[in-house]
C-alpha cells in the first residue's frame, strides 16, 4: 500500500533509488520520477498509462538548473523566469545532450518550470538531478489537487506520496515556448493569457495537437471523469431535454435557481476566476463520485483564467 507522509527524507530516499512518488505543487499532485532513471521514467509512464509520444515537464528549484538543462535561454524565456518563477509557468527550451530523449518524446526540447511550493522546493534542494513529474492520475482522467485523489488513483502501485496539503492553484501549469523567436503558448494553465502578454508581449496561441505534441496537454481529450459530462451555454434548456436524469451542474457564481437537478457546485460566490480554477478539479472529483448520470458544466466568462476552465471542460467532454 502507498504511504501518505510529510518525511522528504524517506522521498529522497525513494528517488535516489530510482523510484517515483507522488509530490505536491502548488498546481496538482506530480507522480515524481529521476529524469535521467530510464527505470524510473518508464515507470512513470506505464503507472500513468500515458503514451510515450507525450513529453513530461522536468522541475527545478532554481533558474541556475534551469539553464543547466537547456541549451539556451531567451530573452523572453529571462523575463517570464524572472516575473513568474517559482510559480505555475513552464517554459520550453532547447535541451543539452545530457537530457533523455524519454523525457522530451524525441524533441529537441524540453519542458522546465520551478514550483511554487515549499514542500517540493525543500526535495529539489536534496536532490542532484531534476525530477519529471505529469500529474499524478492515470492518464486523460481529472488531475489530483489532494493527497487523496493521488491515493484514489495509484494506492496499491507507487510507494509514497508525499504530502503537501490541497494544491493552491488546482490547475497545471501554462506552457510557453518559442517558434522563431516568437513566443507560443502550447496550454492554457494558471497564468493567464493576458499576464504572459503583460510580460512579453504578444503570444500566439497554438494548444491543440494530436500527432506529437509539442507539450503535454495538448491533446483534444483530457482531464476527463468517467461520468458522462457535457459543457453548455444554456443550462435550463439542457436540463428539460434531459428530464429524469440525474444532473449535477458546474457554475461560475450563483445566479437563478434551475429546477430539475440532482445537485450543484458555485466555484465562486464572489465571481473571482481564481478561487473558481483553484476549486475546479477537486468538485469533479467530488461529482464524479455521486452516482451521477451527467455533469453540466455552464461556460464561463471567456476572459482570464476563464480561458483556462473552458479549456479543460471543453477537453473534459470530449468524446463522450
Amino acid at each position: 500500500m502507498t504511504i501518505i507522509s510529510e518525511d522528504i527524507s524517506k522521498a529522497v530516499k525513494l528517488l535516489n533509488n530510482e523510484d517515483v512518488v507522488a509530490i505536491p505543487t502548488e498546481t496538482v499532485y506530480g507522480l515524481a520520477g529521476n529524469i535521467y532513471s530510464e527505470k524510473a521514467i518508464h515507470k512513470i509512464f506505464e503507472v500513468k498509462q500515458r503514451p510515450l509520444f507525450n513529453p513530461l515537464i522536468a522541475h527545478v528549484s532554481s533558474i541556475e538548473k534551469a539553464k543547466a538543462i537547456t541549451r539556451d535561454f531567451p530573452v523572453k524565456a529571462e523575463m517570464l523566469a524572472e516575473a513568474f518563477w517559482p510559480g505555475s509557468l513552464t517554459i520550453l527550451l532547447n535541451k543539452n545532450n545530457a537530457v533523455p530523449d524519454l523525457i522530451t518524446a524525441g524533441k529537441n526540447t524540453v519542458a522546465v518550470r520551478i514550483p511554487n511550493h515549499p514542500v517540493t522546493l525543500d526535495l529539489l534542494e536534496q536532490l542532484s538531478f531534476p525530477l519529471a513529474a505529469p500529474s499524478a492520475n492515470p492518464f486523460g482522467s481529472i488531475s489530483p489537487t489532494k493527497a487523496r485523489h493521488v491515493e484514489s488513483y495509484f494506492g496499491n502501485v507507487i510507494p509514497m506520496i508525499l504530502e503537501g496539503g490541497d494544491c493552491k492553484n488546482g490547475i497545471e501549469s501554462t506552457i510557453i515556448g518559442f517558434e522563431q523567436n516568437e513566443a507560443v503558448l502550447y496550454r492554457l494553465g494558471s497564468i493567464s493569457l493576458e499576464e504572459i502578454s503583460d510580460v512579453i508581449g504578444e503570444v500566439k496561441i497554438k494548444n491543440k495537437q494530436e500527432i506529437a505534441p509539442d507539450a503535454p496537454g495538448m491533446l483534444s481529450r483530457h482531464y476527463s471523469p468517467k461520468t458522462k459530462m457535457f459543457l453548455v451555454d444554456d443550462v435550463e434548456k439542457f436540463v428539460k431535454q434531459h428530464a429524469n436524469k440525474k444532473i449535477a451542474v458546474i457554475r461560475f457564481c450563483r445566479d437563478k435557481h434551475i429546477p430539475g437537478i440532482e445537485h450543484i457546485e458555485i466555484l465562486s460566490e464572489k465571481e473571482d476566476l481564481k478561487e473558481a480554477a483553484s476549486k475546479l478539479y477537486a468538485v469533479l472529483h467530488k461529482l464524479d463520485g455521486l452516482n451521477l448520470d451527467m455533469i453540466l458544466a455552464e461556460v464561463f466568462p471567456d476572459v482570464g483564467l476563464g480561458k483556462t476552465i473552458n479549456d479543460r471542460l471543453e477537453r473534459a467532454t470530449k468524446n463522450k
